[in-house]
């Protein structure tokens, strides 16, 4: 039978509270537990945190007095994301082997120029380094090499140089690609040169497989009679037919993103002047105060790309509604910045609230510029992008924004329309074959898929 002991009392306190050295009351959760190594009694101490900018987890960490076998762990207590994660990053020298990455249960690891592949499930989440991920495969290979060698001399030697290749990857004397695929989308690889766009690093977000969703726990989308049925959720009113939808604000419970609370969403059609409608999302919690929006588009993938592009040279620029989808692309030329789709999620607000989310993401709210993992060239770096945004919002600097959305559902409001804006283009162009794919529209059929389905 296991004994807790917490060290002080948290009250009313959230559950998951933001990590800090601080705090003096965020103290571990002890827990006297089996050793697994000589099997008797050891502790066992628990961390309930949350990482600014990733996600809740939970830090574990045993010791044994009896045989001084220690044992650290940490796991992810967040929601699983919407959409599957895979960052490919070209490792061209040992600077790369520092990059920091967040690693969970259900990420694969890959190497393709060693066949190499670490499967979901196999290891545990870690917070580690490109170099460390090496390390650690390395010794988890040298482990029971002195049983091989005694079963299977040949199997061991093959062994031994595959080790030496991993060798020369973490000594940064050989290039590789590394692959991380996540189909909880909660991995993360740090691009030390943000907020530029960092060459080395590619990020594409996808939808998950259905054996995915099941690996996950994820519940499978059901027929859409099963989900009006779902307590908790009224998409139709009595009484009430879909044109009069448009007039009404749809609510349905769910928890919030800060806290875990129950909370209430609230959703809407708004049609948007001289553009199409859009689905509005807003959660309020009156737990912790915390408030989000999101937007979804309401029609189709658009036949061509819109690239939108305003100099803005006015503080009256910043009060421009803009909407931004979860496909946009945001370039801001003069801060070197480019922010990929799948960033910030979809948005309705106006430019200069844009900017302080750009600004929150980059700077505020990075995990890499707090704690230890910070570094002073990191800091300024980040500082300078930071007041430089501000000098865009206070009107001291004149700056380009572009927003290039390859499925054409983003929208910068024109404040002399019918009239065309001396400041603003918007470009239509047809979309390569890359953005085709990461829209996942070069596989989909529609027309004729009736012949093929007998």
């Amino acid at each position: 039978m296991s004994a807790i002991h917490t060290e002080g009392s948290r009250g009313s306190a959230a559950v998951f509270p933001e990590i800090s050295a601080d705090d003096e009351e965020q103290q571990p959760t002890e827990i006297e537990s089996l050793c697994m190594n000589c099997y008797k009694n050891g502790i066992t101490r628990i961390l309930l945190t949350r990482v600014p900018f990733f996600k809740e987890i939970i830090v574990s960490s045993f010791t044994c007095e009896e045989c001084s076998w220690s044992n650290t762990e940490v796991q992810s207590a967040g929601r699983i994301q919407e959409q599957g994660v895979r960052y490919s990053l070209s490792v061209r020298n040992k600077r790369d082997l520092n990059r920091e990455v967040v690693k969970t249960d259900y990420a694969t690891t890959r190497i393709p120029e060693l066949d190499f592949e670490i499967p979901a499930c196999t290891q545990k989440g870690a917070l580690s380094t490109i170099e460390g991920i090496l390390e650690r495969t390395i010794l988890g290979l040298q482990q029971e090499q002195p049983l091989r060698r005694a079963d299977n001399e040949q199997v061991a030697e093959k062994i031994d140089g595959f080790i030496a290749k991993l060798q020369h990857l973490r000594d940064g004397e050989t290039p590789f690609t590394l692959i991380l695929d996540d189909p909880s989308g909660n991995s993360f690889v740090e691009n030390p040169f943000a907020p530029q766009k960092d060459d080395a690093l590619t990020t594409a977000h996808y939808k998950r497989s259905t054996d995915q969703d099941r690996m996950l726990g994820v519940e499978n989308s059901v027929s859409q009679e099963d989900d009006t049925e779902k307590p908790g959720v009224s998409l139709e009113k009595p009484g009430v037919g879909t044109e009069d939808l448009k007039d009404e604000v749809l609510k349905f419970h769910t928890n919030c993103p800060e806290c875990n609370a129950p909370a209430a969403t609230n959703m809407k059609l708004v049609q948007i002047p001289h553009f199409k409608e859009v689905i509005i999302m807003a959660t309020n919690c009156d737990s912790c105060g915390h408030r989000t929006n999101e937007v979804k588009s309401g029609g189709a993938i658009e036949p061509l790309g819109t690239k939108i592009t305003l100099l803005i040279t006015d503080p009256s620029d910043l009060s421009r509604d803009i909407l931004k989808s979860e496909t946009c692309n945001v370039n801001i030329p003069e801060l070197e910045f480019e922010m990929g789709m799948g960033a910030l999620g979809g948005k309705f607000t106006t430019l200069e609230g844009l900017l302080k989310d750009i600004r929150d993401l980059v700077v505020d709210k990075n995990p890499f510029t707090l704690g230890d993992s910070s570094t002073s060239e990191r800091k300024v770096k980040r500082q300078e992008f930071g007041k430089k945004i501000d000098e865009i919002v206070e009107g001291q600097l004149k700056a380009h924004i572009i927003l290039d959305d390859p499925a054409g559902n983003s929208y910068l409001q024109n404040v002399y329309a019918p009239e065309q804006d001396p400041e603003m283009t918007i470009e239509r162009y047809e979309r390569t074959f890359e953005q085709n794919e990461d829209l996942g529209i070069n596989d989909m059929k529609t027309e004729g898929y009736e012949e093929n389905g007998c």
